[in-house]
């Protein structure tokens, strides 16, 4: 499974607004130089967000956005969704059906059953983690991600 740069950019923005605190808000230039981005990609990626119901929009001098609920509210799980949809719908197979109209396994698909477990893993797993939880340090998110009930299966990985 890949990340891509607008999922990893909603977390990172959405983080940046849970760390100013309930009610606390940034401007679109504000959050793009926070997160090295260009205006443009961050107001795209807010915009995404918004219309998600993720974040809201403040207008006036002091416009700028604000999380829509608190950051305990709203897990990664709700930010991938809203950014790149899921990662197994039951269109799937009908995009990827070769030279037929349909699959040809349709009817018998092993493929399938380990896309459908893949998804309901992945989601059940992002579910339990909340904005609030990033806001923790590196260090302390490491110690959290080991005791998770996913225990055996998850290795931080060193960049």
């Amino acid at each position: 499974m890949k990340v891509t740069p607008l999922e990893e950019y909603g977390i990172r923005l959405c983080l940046q607004l849970a760390r100013k605190g309930p009610g606390g808000s940034g401007t679109i230039p504000e959050l793009a130089k926070a997160e090295a981005l260009t205006p443009a990609y961050a107001a795209k990626t807010l915009a995404l967000l918004r219309k998600g119901g993720l974040v809201t929009s403040l207008r006036g001098q002091a416009g700028g956005y604000q999380l829509a609920r608190s950051a305990d509210q709203i897990t990664v799980h709700d930010i991938m969704n809203v950014m790149g949809g899921k990662l197994y719908t039951t269109d799937f197979c009908g995009k990827h059906s070769g030279n037929h109209d349909e699959c040809v396994h349709t009817t018998d698909c092993s493929v399938r059953s380990l896309w459908n477990g893949l998804e309901f893993f992945l989601n059940g797993l992002l579910a339990q983690y909340r904005l609030s939880d990033l806001q923790d340090p590196a260090r302390m998110m490491e110690i959290w991600i080991k005791n998770s009930p996913v225990k055996g299966s998850l290795e931080i990985v060193q960049n």
